[in-house]
């Protein structure tokens, strides 16, 4: 990249805060009061993001005389549901391709309970009037190399011979600039009903309130300390206090698990955004976008991106960092060569974009697991329920998270708890320094891949055999 090119593009940022645009709403509901004392409840959620909320909503929906505490261990929404893209998919398997690998036998009903998962989860913004700017617009996935084109072709081929492609059209280069104009767009693949755009922030505020009504017991600022077997049930210390109930539901995703051998199955890998000022009406109409369609590309080192209700442009992804260790820190939220990275990738892109301004940059971790889409299980004897390892894909499959936690809970089998998906897991992530090889063999095979027409290297096609490798 050249020096002039850098310092052009860096200067878009030169205003940008580095707090995520979702969070830095004057609308923002204050927290609900930290626990003090001694609680009790029939059902206990540890953790206030988007799986845990839908899991209080959902038990309460089951059984509206059921007593519910939710305990989150600083405000409702500050990690990840309120830092994401607000991509909200269908797909439970983080992608039909990584699905279609892993669960052939399977792919139809997983399909099927994801459309129906994503129907249920827009009915339930119009039912609680959750405000949160919800769009059914849909995604195009983008070739912007010669090789992703052709594989864009095969692959819609490929669903179409299958029975899979209902909804979904191969758009040419023509086509796929008519819906968004990019000098960079060869190709895409548009699902036009498998994905909605929303405001991640507002989402799980609309949630929490609804909790609320329904009678659940909020208490943020209070983190869950500790877990152990009491009585007939389970009891979480808190810093002031301490719950007792007889069932758990733990949705703390990439924060480290209550049961501690469920740890080793997700590492943090850290994730960036940026967003810009409102586009003119000049500038929107450069670019397109009438339709509001989520995009990503295909690359390996992936982009994505989208309109928000005020026509700004989020630009998210490419770089995916694994601190040393799988540390969960506050200080690798913010990486300014990322955002410069990603604000020159923003202008090559979009040229006709140029002298547009950043005002947010942030980033956060996502929970990875190593077949890159949710597992589930159960400890102390079925009373405690987990569910994590959304990587990336949570804004969804997290609301059907909460209905196996509740399933498994339950003691009950069902359609969900019958999936191998469900009742198997993932390999676990190796201890350190192999992890973290690992991690940094991949990421530079994919980057390699990329720049090579996307031929995978030995490493990459070992991956791939054993089921780690990556394919979104």
């Amino acid at each position: 990249m050249a020096p002039s090119a850098m310092t052009r593009w860096t200067t878009s940022l030169s205003e940008a805060q580095p707090v995520p645009y979702w969070l830095d709403d004057p609308g923002k509901p204050h927290p609900e009061p930290a626990l003090t004392g001694a609680e009790t409840c029939d059902l206990l959620v540890v953790g206030g993001g988007y799986s845990g909320l839908w899991t209080a909503l959902i038990a309460k929906e089951r059984d509206p005389q059921r007593e519910v505490v939710l305990l989150e261990g600083r405000e409702v929404g500050w990690a990840a549901s309120g830092r994401n893209g607000g991509f909200c998919a269908a797909s439970l398997t983080h992608g039909l391709a990584n699905g279609l690998t892993r669960w052939p036998d399977e792919i139809r009903k997983l399909e099927e309970l994801g459309a129906r998962n994503l129907d249920e989860i827009e009915a339930a913004v119009a039912r609680y009037s959750l405000d949160c700017d919800f769009e059914r617009s849909g995604e195009i996935d983008v070739a912007t190399e010669p090789h992703q084109a052709a594989e864009l072709r095969e692959w819609h081929e490929e669903l179409r011979e299958r029975g899979l492609a209902d909804g979904i059209e191969f758009l040419d280069a023509d086509a796929v600039r008519e819906q968004v104009d990019s000098p960079t767009f060869l190709a895409g693949l548009h699902d036009r009903r498998g994905v909605a755009m929303l405001h991640p922030a507002k989402l799980v505020w609309g949630l929490k309130r609804a909790c609320l009504r329904l009678g659940v017991r909020v208490y943020e600022h209070t983190p869950a300390l500790a877990l152990k077997a009491y009585g007939a049930g389970m009891a979480v210390r808190t810093p002031y206090g301490s719950v007792r109930a007889r069932k758990v539901a733990l949705a703390t995703n990439i924060f480290p698990n209550l049961v501690k051998r469920v740890r080793a199955y997700t590492v943090p890998v850290y994730d960036y955004a940026l967003m810009t000022e409102p586009l003119t009406a000049d500038q929107l109409a450069s670019v397109g976008w009438k339709n509001r369609q989520g995009l990503g590309d295909s690359a390996n080192q992936f982009h994505y991106f989208r309109l928000s209700a005020d026509n700004r442009v989020l630009w998210g992804g490419y770089d995916a960092i694994y601190p040393y260790g799988g540390r969960v820190r506050a200080e690798y939220d913010d990486r300014p060569e990322t955002y410069a990275k990603l604000a020159g990738h923003f202008f090559t892109c979009f040229p006709q974009l140029e002298g547009v301004r950043f005002t947010h940059a942030w980033g956060g971790a996502i929970d990875t697991c190593s077949r890159f889409s949710a597992f589930f299980g159960t400890a102390h004897h079925g009373k405690v329920a987990y569910a994590a390892g959304y990587t990336g894909l949570g804004v969804g499959a997290t609301r059907f998270g909460a209905d196996v936690m509740l399933d498994l809970l339950a003691g009950e089998r069902t359609e969900r708890t019958e999936l191998e998906m469900v009742r198997k897991k993932p390999l676990p992530f190796p201890p350190e320094p192999f992890a973290w090889t690992g991690i940094a063999l991949t990421k530079w095979s994919l980057a390699r891949a990329d720049a090579h027409g996307g031929r995978r290297n030995l490493w990459l096609r070992t991956m791939d055999k054993l089921g780690l490798g990556f394919d979104s």
